[in-house]
This record gives C-alpha cells, structure tokens and sequence, in this order.
C-alpha cells in the first residue's frame, strides 16, 4: 500500500523539502504584502539622499522630482541585480539596496563648489567600477569576519539605526512641530500596533506586522491632519529617467577621489550588512557570494552615475524587516525591488507613498532597527568571552560606532576623508572591530599559547 505512490508526488515532495527558505517563492498575495512592507521600511531613507544634495544645491522642484524618480527606478534594478543576480553579480539573498548616506556629505561638497551634478556622476562611474574590480580582494578577507566581529557590527548596525527612528518618531528633522506630543503619541501608537499583530495575529498577519502598523497609522494620521496627499495631484503620472539628464559626466581628481574613499566605506558596511542576512537566513555568506555581492553594488553605482543618481549600498533597516519578520525568502526582497521600478515610472504612485508622514515610519523603525541590534547581541552569544580580551574588543568598538551618532560633530575639525570614514558609525565600528581582533587575536603575544587565540572565539 506503501509502494506504488504517484511518482510525480513524490519527485515534488523531494524538491520542495530541498528549497533553501532563502529561494522559496511564496504566493503572489504574500510577495505582493511582504514586498510591500521592504518598500516602506526603506523608502523615507531612500529618497532622503537626492533630498538632500538636491536641496544643498539648490535645485528646481522639478530637477528634485526627477533626483526622486531617477533615484527610485534604480533602486529597484540595483534590488534586483542583488536579489535575483546574474553571472558574478548579486549576493542573492533578501537585500534591498539604496543610496548610501556615506557618499552625501563629499557630493554636497562637490555639487556646490563648482562641479556640480556632472562632476558628481563622474566620480560616482568611477566609485562604482572600483568597487566592482576590489570585490574579489574584499571577498578574501572574510575571514577577518568571525562571530566575535561580525556580532559587534550587527549590533553597531542597529545602534546607529536607532536615531534615524527616533527623527521620525519626533516628526522629521527639520519638521516645525518636531518634538511634538502628538508625533510621539502617532509613533507609540503604531508601535504598539506592531507589537500587538506580532503577538496576537495569526502567522501571517504577524509577518507583515510593520505593514499592518503602518496602514493602521496612516488611517489615524490623515484624519487628525498628520498629513494630505495634496503633492499627488500634482505629480506627473509618467517619469522615464534618461542617461546623462543633467550633462555630460566630468571627471575631476578631487571629486573622485573622495568618492573612492566612499566607495571603501561603503564596502566594508555592506560586508556587514551581507554577513548579518546571511546569518538570520542560516545561508552563511561565503567568500565567493560576498565578491559577488559587493560586485553588485559596483555595478548598481554605476548605473546610478549615468542614470542621475548616486551610489548605491544594502540597507540595513531592510536587514532588521528580515530579522524581525523571519521572511527570508530573497523573491519577496525582488518583488519590493519591482515595485521600486514601477515607482520610478509613475511619479503619482511615489508620491502616494511619499505622503506617509514620519511619525508613522518612526514607530515602525523602532521595532526593525531595534531587532538588527539584537541580532547582533545573539551573535556575540556565540563568542567566548572567558580568559581573553573579546570584551575589551567588543567595548570599544561599540564605543567607537556610536561615537559619531551621539556626537555628530566629534570629527568637524579632522580632514574630509577622516570624516568620510568616521562619521559613518556602521564604518567607524567596522574598521575598529577588525583591527582590534587583528590585534588581540591574531598577532602573537610574548606569553600567550599558541593555541589559545583559535580557541577564544575571536578568530575563525
């Protein structure tokens, strides 16, 4: 009776019992809810860069809407180049890729001293084929990434998040009733909603959780006059972004070397951001994958020089929607990334998501950023802290990681490639928690064993 079941069903069977949760692909309503939710956890961040370097300059409202459009069309192909990948590029794992916030402070720099946008994209072309030739060299260095650095980073990641949640929460930096009870009260309420369907929800409804919060702010923010969607009538309802729409690139010694020095931090904070999806995935980032996922964000940076925008990097508030949800299926990162392209096209649509007001995306954050940090925490859980200086290494890159979040200003007098490298908390972290595991686990010390770095956890 046992014997003869239908070949098909079994062959099927054995199939699905082999798809890693990272290649499953779920059904369409789920894609399309789960999806969704990666695209509003990222998109305040997402257009928050051509915002800003479109402001500093000085733009037309019309040259920012197009910053905008550009920006969200190639958001969605680097998304998918990363997701989904080809050849040698993309990490394919559930990473949702956006404007890195590393490179605004050396573009606000080059847009207003002379070389405007076109200097700008130069640089960025040339960032972005950097990082797709030094890819291999960083895949080769994984090894300097056990739990004991990996963990601190993850932790710094989210740490670092926490106050972009916060200045939404408060309302938006630079918003005139910024502070205000009711932004705060809009933002608790929504966290409580997140909390409540991830409680009491069924399963599905717990995995979108931070959707269901957002949709239920947003029913209580328009009323109470939180927001309008005035702006979407007057947006246009077809957007193509052209190559080269502000001039011809140029390319200036200064400009791009300053650009380069992004391009390094960039790397080294998407090897973090890489390694912490790999880790809530249980699909581990091996040398081979990370080359091809740091070759991703070369090619995606490229692309946004010569389609108007500008470099591009894994977001880490999408790492933390990962964590938090335990969706790990990299085709839902992919159909957030499609509907990135779609509103990149039709310019009405983003403005629609657009209106969702800070407070409402600050509630939410609080929870996603929240659970990056303590993902880092059960990492660290693996780490050997007895008999050696893990701690000492831990402390002090944490240290050094919240530093430049707390004290914004703590490097102002230092050079602009200091403050390129430092003021990103994620990369101060990250640098100083390698060397110092270089340091206290790695070199041979006059007493100590030679056995005994292996054993202390701090090196693979």
């Amino acid at each position: 009776m046992t014997t003869n079941p239908p070949t098909s069903a079994a062959t099927s069977s054995t199939s699905t019992a082999a798809v890693h949760p990272v290649d499953e692909v779920p059904p369409v309503r789920q894609l399309a809810a789960f999806g969704l939710q990666h695209v509003l956890a990222m998109y305040a961040g997402a257009v928050a860069v051509p915002l800003i370097v479109g402001g500093a300059m000085k733009l037309s409202a019309a040259d920012l809407a197009y910053l905008i459009t550009a920006d969200l069309l190639v958001c969605g192909i680097a998304t998918l180049i990363q997701c989904v990948g080809f050849w040698r590029f993309g990490v394919r794992l559930p990473i949702m890729q956006g404007c890195t916030f590393a490179a605004v402070s050396p573009m606000v720099l080059i847009g207003t001293t002379g070389g405007g946008l076109p200097a700008i994209y130069g640089s960025v072309i040339v960032a972005g084929l950097a990082i797709v030739l030094l890819a291999p060299v960083f895949g080769r260095l994984l090894r300097f990434f056990p739990p004991l650095v990996t963990g601190t980073v993850i932790l710094i990641i989210g740490l670092s998040l926490l106050p972009v949640a916060g200045n939404w929460a408060a309302g938006g930096v630079g918003s005139a009733d910024f502070g205000a009870p009711k932004n705060l009260a809009l933002a608790a309420f929504v966290l409580a909603v997140v909390l409540g369907v991830q409680r009491f929800a069924p399963e599905f409804l717990s995995r979108i959780a931070v959707l269901a919060g957002i949709a239920v702010g947003l029913s209580v923010a328009v009323p109470f006059g939180f927001t309008d969607f005035g702006g979407v009538g007057d947006a246009d309802w077809l957007g193509v972004s052209t190559p080269f729409h502000f001039g011809a690139p140029t390319f200036e010694v200064s400009a791009v070397v300053s650009m380069l020095v992004v391009a390094l931090v960039t790397m080294t904070e998407t090897t973090g951001d890489l390694i912490a999806v790999g880790e809530m995935t249980d699909r581990k980032v091996e040398r081979r994958s990370l080359a091809d996922g740091l070759r991703a964000d070369g090619l995606s940076t490229v692309l946004g020089g010569v389609f108007n925008t500008f470099p591009y990097t894994a977001y880490a508030q999408n790492v933390g929607l990962v964590g938090m949800t335990r969706v790990r299926s990299r085709w839902v990162v992919a159909a957030a990334g499609g509907m990135l392209v779609v509103l990149g096209l039709l310019p009405k649509l983003g403005a629609v998501v657009a209106a969702i007001p800070a407070p409402v995306l600050g509630g939410a954050g609080l929870v996603m950023f929240g659970t990056v940090a303590a993902s880092g925490l059960r990492t660290l859980a693996e780490v050997d802290f007895k008999g050696n200086h893990n701690l000492t290494v831990v402390a002090v890159s944490v240290a050094m990681g919240v530093l430049p979040v707390g004290v914004p200003t703590v490097y102002a007098r230092f050079p602009d490639w200091f403050q390129t490298v430092m003021n990103s908390g994620i990369s101060a972290g990250c640098v100083t928690a390698i060397v110092l595991n270089l340091v206290f686990n790695h070199l041979p010390l006059k007493g100590r064993s030679a056995g005994e770095p292996r054993s202390a956890g701090g090196v693979d």
